[in-house]
């Protein structure tokens, strides 16, 4: 009898289900090699996979990127095809450590490739081994099961199709015949600028990406420091630069958040009252805005574009004021507290608000300028006066010239400054007498003058009048002394073979800005009662700034603007250089003992009876020519 063809297809099923397929452990590890991964972004992965530790979260559990949603644009950049770079400008307390944990996590689990994490120092590489790239790696299941264990060293993990390799940046040797897809660099701003006797660092690590030309990607992160730190300049030079706005709970208009914006009222006497009565101000309404409407603020944010010319290399900024555990009233009371301290005001700085430090402890302020004036009125020298010199900065179609009293212990007093316009008149006003309180007549003794233009006329100027005026030059290079001697050489010019003083100005700055913030007295320097506001503002024209030359960081004046007028600081520096030349700074203040006798041709008296004050009315010291 003919078998049902329906029953006997029934039958066969029935007999496959019973059937168990015993696959080998290997094969089974290898189907689950082979299976596709899943079409995730970065930040749906980690909300999907990621747990965090309660060893080093303070919020141990599944991670939620709706808790901090603007890491979510962050992450999820790893993914756009497009970028090659990524940049994140991070203070502390915002989550980066967690976003670059999690984009590992996601190659691990999704794309497996080579891979390198580079940290400051070896030391920090391991102590991240330990508790927080294997910690994770435990704790997520996705990541488990890839992780090959006993073929793993502290700082190289193993897993299946791909390695992760965690290096010091200090450590040459790690850093050196790796090949990777993937590269991690955390804190570049705390990178040596060498790996030993190696290259800076990062470029090293970059060249272990170049096996992937077409397909690699490179993350850095990093608090700044300083406006030439890696990070800084990364951002600066990003094709893509974006920060993170957020809509007023009020008015709706989308901005980024601000420290000016933080108000707290003018009766909080004290850092703690500020901070319990902080708020934030929308700059369209000027709406409050307390902490408790940020979380909705931050999930309505979105990344968007401040200058853009490309995407290859896309950098990402944020300040503390985002972090959901940081409120408005603790800024406030961070700035507070900080603001008189320059050491914990860098930290707010950077920190805190992700901005690089400027060295505002080193910028010199007008209004500490005018502070300075004495007792004494314009062109009277003041007590105590041992010699008196000038400096002048030469324009092209004019002159700025000071002239400054000097005293025991480098104490010194501004008794005049202006502006001339020709040879003849800065002659006649080195030459004029200045008289202290009791009549005795002074004179300037030596005069330094800029010779960096119209160089010619400078020297024929100093060779006719060689017995009060020196030809000076600034120094391109930091000296080990304040200036050093060299001789005029050129055999057509007036002055050949006369010195010329090559002058450090750097160092001769710092000594203003250090003696302006002495109280006045002994060894400060002072301006003339009445002292106008433009020369304060000139001599406050410039600020110390750190950066790199010869593969070292060195600090320097510069102008605080482009196109700043600094002439009567430089005049400063000059009248300082006249006064080293003639030795006042090792004069000792006078002690009862036998004086010597004085040459006829430099006492007092000599001077009243054979100098006739001219009558100089028609000059004003503090403008122009008239």
């Amino acid at each position: 009898m003919p078998l049902n063809k329906s029953a006997l297809t029934e039958s066969t099923s029935r007999r496959r289900k019973n059937t168990k397929i015993e696959w080998s452990p290997w094969l089974q590890k290898a189907l689950k090699v082979l299976k596709p991964p899943e079409r995730l972004t970065v930040s749906e992965w980690a909300d999907k996979y990621r747990v965090l530790d309660a060893k080093t979260s303070a919020e141990p559990g599944p991670w939620r990127t709706e808790r901090t949603p603007y890491l979510r644009g962050i992450m999820d950049a790893f993914t756009d095809p497009d970028i090659e770079e990524i940049i994140f400008v991070k203070p502390t307390q915002v989550g980066g450590t967690e976003c670059l944990n999690n984009i590992v996590g996601y190659v691990i689990a999704q794309d497996p490739s080579p891979t390198m994490i580079v940290y400051p120092t070896d030391k920090l590489a391991e102590f991240t081994s330990k508790n927080r790239i294997q910690p994770m790696i435990k704790l997520c299941p996705v990541l488990s099961e890839r992780y090959q264990d006993q073929e793993s060293k502290i700082l190289e993990l193993q897993f299946d199709g791909m390695y992760v390799v965690l290096s010091g940046a200090n450590s040459p040797a790690s850093l050196a015949s790796r090949p990777i897809r993937y590269l991690f660099m955390d804190e570049v701003d705390k990178f040596p600028p060498s790996a030993g006797k190696e290259a800076d660092p990062r470029s090293l690590a970059r060249e272990r990406t170049k096996t992937f030309a077409h397909n690699k990607k490179i993350f850095q992160t990093s608090t700044p420091t300083r406006k030439n730190g890696p990070i800084w300049e990364e951002w600066e030079n990003a094709d893509d630069q974006r920060r993170y706005y957020v809509p007023c709970p009020h008015c709706g208009h989308y901005q980024t958040l601000r420290f000016k914006q933080i108000k707290w009222p003018n009766t909080a006497r004290t850092a703690e009252e500020a901070q319990t009565t902080a708020y934030y101000e929308c700059e369209q309404c000027h709406g409050i805005i307390t902490d408790g409407h940020k979380p909705a603020m931050l999930r309505a944010g979105r990344w968007q574009s401040e200058k853009k010319t490309g995407t290859r290399k896309t950098a990402f900024h944020l300040n503390a004021l985002y972090s959901p555990w940081v409120r408005f009233g603790d800024v406030a009371y961070e700035f507070l507290r900080s603001k008189d301290f320059p050491e914990l005001l860098m930290n707010f700085v950077n920190s805190w608000l992700a901005e690089p430090w400027e060295q505002t402890e080193a910028k010199m302020n007008s209004d500490n300028v005018l502070e300075k004036q004495s007792e004494y009125e314009e062109g009277v020298v003041p007590d105590g006066t041992l010699l008196i010199t000038a400096g002048v900065d030469v324009q092209k179609d004019h002159f700025y010239y000071t002239i400054r009293a000097w005293g025991t212990n480098m104490t010194s007093w501004n008794i005049a400054h202006g502006v001339a316009e020709t040879w003849d008149q800065i002659e006649y006003i080195m030459n004029l007498p200045y008289r202290d309180k009791q009549g005795n007549i002074y004179q300037v003794n030596l005069c330094a003058i800029d010779s960096g233009d119209r160089t010619d006329e400078v020297y024929e100027f100093c060779a006719f009048n060689q017995e009060w005026a020196v030809p000076v030059k600034g120094s391109s290079n930091s000296l080990l002394s304040r200036y050093k001697v060299s001789t005029i050489d050129k055999t057509s010019s007036k002055a050949y073979g006369m010195r010329l003083y090559i002058i450090d100005g750097n160092q001769y700055k710092d000594m203003i800005a250090g003696r302006l913030n002495r109280p006045n007295g002994p060894g400060s320097w002072m301006v003339y009662k009445g002292c106008d506001r433009e020369y304060a503002e000139q001599i406050c024209a410039e600020e110390k700034v750190v950066e790199k030359k010869g593969g070292r960081e060195v600090e320097i004046w510069k102008p605080k603007a482009i196109h700043a007028a600094n002439h009567y600081l430089d005049a400063e520096v000059y009248a300082a250089l006249a006064a080293d030349l003639l030795h006042v700074r090792y004069i000792q203040p006078e002690t009862t003992r036998e004086q010597p006798e004085i040459n006829k041709t430099q006492s007092v008296e000599y001077q009243q009876n054979n100098f006739i004050k001219p009558d100089y009315d028609w000059i004003n010291l503090k403008g122009r020519w008239i």
